[in-house]
């Protein structure tokens, strides 16, 4: 039977990368899948990519309007949320010394206010409990240069998910956390303004990760749906670090 048979998810950031590979694995597994984006024409493609028991909601986390107008399409289609997966994220490295307070606001608007206010708005349509997944970091863990604002922002996602999970318990709604490494996924090549950039960049990483190569997005997707399913029933507040060993070993 399918894991997640009847369940109704929604997808923060779902028309790409981590976020559409988990959204393909939910509907494999029997969902009904909410995926929002902030670009239409990206969101357009993964509903076809994706091609049945899809619904889409073009938007931005970090946008109270938007949250409410997803919830409010959530609402009047499914009437409740089973599953929700906090994927929405955004990276610009940036050095101490240059990085400005747009870039700031920038990163914790999305990554940290975005995801408060995804789960939050979300809890009045988990009137049957559920599964909420965090995906932060495993830069959380690390503290590499030029990623400040990004780890402190996911380190902040982390910090969530323990306060929810314990705050949630009466309710029946599990919380835990996905720390991905690195991700052959689009917002990871997009940090870099040329591909020479891009292929030296994740070649040095290949080299510093125990199992020698980038993680793929359907890993990250095996990942969530453990944590999103039953088979999972036993955790909540948990880091599930996936980063091919490289913060661990």
């Amino acid at each position: 039977m399918a894991r997640l048979q009847g369940k109704v998810a929604v997808i923060t950031g779902g028309s790409s990368g981590i976020g559409l590979a988990t959204a393909h694995r939910f509907v494999a597994e029997g969902a009904h899948v909410f995926i929002t984006g902030r670009r239409a024409e990206t969101l357009e493609a993964a509903r076809l990519a994706i091609g049945r028991n899809v619904s889409t909601v073009n938007g931005d986390v970090a946008s109270l309007a938007d949250l409410d107008r997803l919830y409010a399409q959530v609402s009047a289609e499914k009437g409740v949320i089973d599953i929700l997966v906090a994927n929405a994220g955004y990276v610009e490295p940036q050095p101490l010394e240059d990085a400005t307070p747009d870039h700031f606001d920038m990163t914790f608007g999305v990554n940290a206010r975005g995801v408060f206010f995804t789960v939050q708005k979300a809890l009045p349509l988990m009137s049957r409990g559920g599964a909420v997944v965090l995906i932060a970091s495993n830069l959380h863990l690390k503290g590499y240069a030029a990623h400040s604002t990004y780890a402190a922002s996911k380190a902040a996602v982390r910090s969530f998910a323990r306060s929810w999970a314990n705050e949630l318990l009466d309710r029946n709604i599990r919380v835990n956390t996905l720390s991905p490494g690195s991700i052959d996924t689009p917002i990871t090549k997009d940090r870099f303004e040329t591909q020479d950039e891009a292929d030296e960049a994740l070649g040095h990483v290949e080299r510093l990760t125990p199992l020698g190569r980038i993680g793929r997005a359907e890993e990250m997707a095996s990942a969530i749906l453990f944590l999103a399913s039953d088979e999972s029933s036993y955790s909540t507040g948990i880091d599930l670090v996936a980063d091919g060993g490289i913060t661990q070993l």
